[in-house]
């Protein structure tokens, strides 16, 4: 029994926001400064009062449109997030009201920028037990929420959107492999280290980030685990047809790809229009890439995010 992708859908709010808007916003950055660090030209920024389950309720919406099957056929629903409507319920439970579907078991999960493999990796474990039938996976962010716009060297790569995926259990091959990791000792690279307390946030309630350490780590385990995943499944890294990796910087995606001796072509790209969208980038980059045409049935694609935590994960599937 396989957990097979049917369906995809993603959502991005408003129009693009550049690098210039920013700068002209009173962001002491440009253009230049941000492009050859990052290779981030524009992202998107939801509106103030938008919540990731609105964001995530669109994409879900298009995943299940195009895998033709209605809310009430899903059995399990899950959303990665940092960034949730509450502290509870879940943004997955507030999603499931807003779709209409009653009975399905919904939860979120926070693994940051890995949230979106962590929580594919646990939806195809429920369907190839036999327990569930059909899944939504939902990666959705507002991250705009929580960067300081006065630290350039953060608030200049997030950006907010979502994306979603509808798994079924087949006969067919789906997903062929997943590995989820992580190391606690690293959750001073990057975090936001505040909390609600008595009614008054205590702590930092920005995200803080130690990006050359980032960098470094994130390279090494992007590498590792993708062999990971394909050594599980008995395939090469050269043998994958796709490699969308999570979008943070476009030079850790690249020193991926050498890394691992994948074609810069087979590689998805959308860090440079969307900036990084923690756990909802992969699942943007898939869905952009299904709908133009470049992922076709049949094909092998390797997913991968690494996050706050630390955390890392990865997904092999046949499409």
């Amino acid at each position: 029994m396989f957990a097979r992708l049917i369906g995809t859908g993603s959502y991005l709010p408003g129009k693009p926001v550049s690098n210039d808007d920013l700068a002209a916003r009173g962001i002491d950055t440009n253009d230049e400064w941000i492009v050859t660090r990052t290779g981030i030209r524009s992202r998107y920024l939801a509106e103030p009062g938008t919540t990731s389950s609105e964001l995530g309720l669109v994409a879900a919406q298009r995943a299940l449109e195009m895998a033709g099957i209605t809310a009430d056929d899903i059995d399990l629903i899950i959303v990665a997030t940092s960034t949730p409507d509450f502290i509870f319920p879940s943004t997955a439970c507030l999603i499931q009201g807003r779709l209409g579907n009653k009975g399905a078991a919904a939860f979120d999960i926070q693994a940051v920028c890995s949230g979106f493999t962590y929580a594919l990796g646990i939806a195809e474990k429920f369907i190839r037990s036999g327990s569930h039938k059909r899944a939504l996976v939902i990666g959705a962010e507002v991250f705009s929420r929580i960067l300081d716009w006065n630290d350039r060297g953060t608030c200049v790569l997030f950006g907010d959107g979502a994306g979603a995926v509808v798994l079924e259990a087949s006969e067919r091959p789906g997903i062929l492999a997943t590995a989820m990791h992580a190391d606690g000792s690293q959750f001073g690279i990057l975090n936001v280290p505040g909390q609600v307390c008595n009614g008054q946030v205590t702590g930092d309630p920005f995200l803080r980030m130690d990006g050359q350490a980032v960098f470094k780590f994130a390279v090494r385990v992007l590498a590792e685990i993708a062999e990971e995943v394909c050594a599980s499944a008995g395939m090469q890294t050269v043998d994958v047809d796709w490699l969308i990796p999570h979008q943070a910087n476009i030079r850790i995606i690249e020193a991926t790809g050498k890394k691992l001796s994948i074609n810069r072509e087979k590689v998805i790209v959308t860090v440079d229009r969307h900036g990084n969208t923690s756990a909802a980038s992969v699942p943007l980059a898939l869905d952009e890439a299904v709908r133009d045409g470049r992922i076709q049935r049949g094909q092998k694609v390797l997913l991968e995010g690494v996050g706050g935590g630390f955390t890392w994960g990865a997904a092999l599937f046949e499409f």
